[in-house]
């Protein structure tokens, strides 16, 4: 294993491991089920905070040759690690005055107004070349994205077309985690308008919740984000390969009478003796407060709730249920793993999985285990 801090392991910092075998059984799961489509990778927000380099450098080794960013900064600083057939889009364009150093670094820019297509059009012009470029198409987000009668415009102008040559045309399913979703038809309906205007160019529609919806939606090129990191983005999703564990150390442990409170605001108070332990993570860690008197932590199978609010750098769990001599301080509980999954403690937090791994906090000691280890 690597670690992804330098300095030695602190027996009160929150442990965070990142399975990079599972992450690419995952991306291998999903590029076969969207076959003969091609598979890309979102690694934008630091690869949904588990660490962009590790992962796409995995990805890299698992054989995929498109990432999808946010911004430029994010692309530029993983270009080296993809190789020489590695493409990298970003997805929110480029800002005026940065079209060169997007250029030079040969990342593509996702093109979504009429106003970005024409400063990309005159960057390439004024350098008197091409620049390719990807394009968005607003299907019914209303997000981001041309709408068609602005596509229908660019796909007739001859100068446009020369200049920025479309590598991928795209656009973005706003309920694909809802399969049923009457909206998803109708984007699939409105996307195959845009196509029509762009024949020779790749098209791609389906993030992660896409793929698993009918193959119309693949198009030439699937975007998993959260599915790669292992959670399902549907109910109609193929159970995919746990990619993060979060574990939690014992700061102390002690029992406290009946009538005791518990934390700030003194919230909870024990209806009997317990028998609690405070645990070294907390909201600065990006564990939701809003799991504070609901959620809970595990040992051995055993669930230990959570009890009063949650700190900037600790909380406390009942664990009256666990024999006296079963754990001690130093000792590690589970907060995601086997016993509670990242959708679990979505659900019990009123979040998405997302914001659950995104939020992860830098001070986390992070592992990366990879294939074999």
């Amino acid at each position: 294993m690597k670690s992804g801090l330098s300095a030695p392991v602190s027996s009160q910092l929150g442990r965070l491991r990142i399975d990079l075998g599972a992450l690419c059984a995952n991306f291998r799961r999903l590029a076969a089920t969207a076959a003969p489509a091609r598979c890309a990778a979102v690694v934008k927000a630091d690869a949904y905070g588990l660490g962009a380099a590790p992962v796409v450098s995995a990805l890299a080794r698992a054989s995929c040759r498109d990432f999808f960013v946010a911004h430029l900064e994010e692309a530029l600083a993983l270009r080296g690690m993809i190789g020489a057939e590695g493409v990298l889009y970003v997805l929110n364009g480029v800002a005026r005055g940065a079209e060169a150093v997007c250029a030079d670094a040969g990342i593509i820019p996702v093109l979504s107004s009429v106003e970005q297509c024409r400063a990309w059009q005159a960057f390439a012009q004024t350098r008197g070349g091409t620049a390719p470029a990807a394009l968005q198409i607003d299907t019914g987000m209303s997000r981001l994205g041309l709408d068609l009668q602005s596509a229908a415009e660019l796909a007739q102008d001859a100068g446009f077309l020369a200049a920025a040559p479309l590598r991928l045309l795209m656009t973005h399913l706003a309920c694909a985690d809802t399969p049923a979703h009457p909206a998803n038809a109708a984007q699939l309906a409105a996307f195959a308008q845009a196509r029509a205007l762009f024949p020779q160019t790749p098209a791609s529609i389906a993030n992660s919740g896409g793929i698993f919806l009918d193959g119309a939606y693949r198009g030439d090129l699937v975007r998993p984000g959260v599915a790669l990191y292992g959670a399902a983005p549907s109910s109609e999703a193929m159970p995919l390969q746990r990619v993060v564990t979060l574990d939690a150390p014992v700061l102390q442990i002690r029992t406290i009478p009946a009538g005791a409170g518990v934390g700030y605001g003194l919230d909870y108070a024990a209806s009997a003796p317990r028998r609690i332990a405070t645990l070294g993570i907390g909201y600065a860690d990006g564990w939701p407060r809003h799991l504070g008197g609901r959620g809970a932590a595990w040992r051995g199978g055993v669930r230990l709730p959570m009890i009063g609010r949650v700190s900037m750098d600790s909380m406390s769990v009942d664990v009256s249920a666990l024999a006296p001599d079963t754990l001690a301080e130093g000792d590690l509980v589970e907060l995601i793993g086997p016993s509670q999954s990242l959708e679990d403690v979505a659900r019990e937090a009123g979040a998405i999985a997302y914001e659950i791994l995104t939020r992860l906090g830098a001070r986390l000691h992070r592992t990366y285990a990879h294939i074999g280890d």
